[in-house]
């Protein structure tokens, strides 16, 4: 195909601020895990599919509870509030367990 761009799993975006290798990060609707360290301003590829464990925010979780980027506190959360759906979690997590799986959706949050 001729207008065939590239594979939408790894996006090279603009980061929104400091980010580590493994930070999940929000571009406009697109959210993403940074592959590598970039600072604010700088080009970074994000990956915006496949399983990542990410800093949860406190909550139980169930398999397959929806789960929300909150780009406030950069933290993956079962609440909706304020929050943005990122996919969904893959295993349980108790309340104070640091970090929740995810399986990202790779589809533009609402």
């Amino acid at each position: 195909m001729k207008n065939y761009v590239q594979k939408g799993e790894n996006l090279t975006f603009t980061a929104p601020r400091d980010l580590k290798s493994g930070d999940g990060f929000l571009v406009g609707s697109i959210f993403a895990v940074a592959s590598g360290a970039a600072a604010s301003g700088a080009p970074v590829v994000g990956v915006t599919e496949e399983v990542f464990d990410l800093p949860k925010a406190a909550g139980a979780v169930t398999p397959g509870a929806k789960a929300y980027w909150d780009n406030t506190a950069f933290v993956v959360t079962p609440n909706a509030s304020g929050a943005v759906l990122i996919g969904a979690f893959t295993q349980a997590a108790a309340s104070g367990d640091p970090t929740g799986r995810v399986k990202l959706t790779g589809q533009i949050a609402a």
